[in-house]
């Protein structure tokens, strides 16, 4: 039995994906543009895209395109924070830019969150965080700047948080807790992050101590929530 057209477009698109004609990222042609490749109408080849979109390979962005999905990338949150070897180990090249690092006041959740006194000194440490050089998160690290001094000039050293705390303040990196919720992105971290203004985010915030549970770092996380499934282990 002969398969139905969109299916045989569905199959052929699947190869050009599976061979890397089109990469992951990559933005595929216009549906008028397929339909001319093809010799079909524009509702056969939505019809293709439909099927490729529920498997998973496709991602339709509203106002920008269709385009290849990448693999989720498995960030394991356990009780120490190693994001960067949590890359490494997948063969993902992890890096940053840093966006801010600056001292403010502790507003009133910062400073529940730190133990600190409403008004102490807060180093705001922002981060874009790259994989294999795309945007899959933005990151907003706070320190209570009275326990670790001249942290903002010790950061410009560094690509690792862990590794500066240990370094420069004897001072380990433990989790002590991370709670995950879903919601739209805001227009600034949309911008950096490359994605439309209506698109899902996953918003990760938690409180990080050292080998004495006292707590040095506050942290609020925005990963796209196309490229990050985050695991949580013992």
């Amino acid at each position: 039995m002969t398969k139905p057209v969109y299916v045989q477009i569905a199959e052929e698109l699947r190869e050009n994906i599976q061979q890397n004609t089109y990469q992951p990222g990559d933005k595929l042609p216009t549906e008028n543009n397929l339909s001319q490749r093809f010799g079909v109408n524009r509702h056969t080849i939505r019809n293709a895209i439909a099927l490729l979109k529920e498997e998973g390979l496709i991602r339709v962005d509203r106002g920008r395109g269709t385009f290849v999905a990448a693999t989720p990338i498995k960030y394991s949150i356990g009780q120490r924070v190693r994001y960067n070897e949590s890359l490494k180990v997948q063969g993902i090249k992890a890096s940053y830019k840093t966006l801010k690092a600056i001292e403010i006041p502790a507003a009133k959740q910062i400073a529940q969150a730190l133990t600190i006194e409403i008004g102490a000194k807060v180093i705001l440490i922002e981060r874009l965080g790259l994989a294999d050089n795309q945007p899959i998160s933005i990151a907003s690290s706070y320190f209570p700047g009275d326990r670790l001094p001249n942290l903002i000039a010790n950061w410009e050293k560094y690509t690792s948080i862990s590794k500066l705390l240990q370094e420069k303040y004897n001072c380990d990196h433990l989790r002590h807790s991370t709670k995950v919720s879903a919601r739209i992105v805001r227009e600034d971290d949309a911008r950096l992050l490359q994605v439309p203004l209506n698109y899902p985010i996953l918003l990760a915030e938690s409180i990080n101590c050292d080998r004495d549970r006292q707590v040095i770092e506050y942290g609020v996380t925005r990963f796209r929530g196309d490229r990050m499934e985050l695991v949580f282990i013992n």
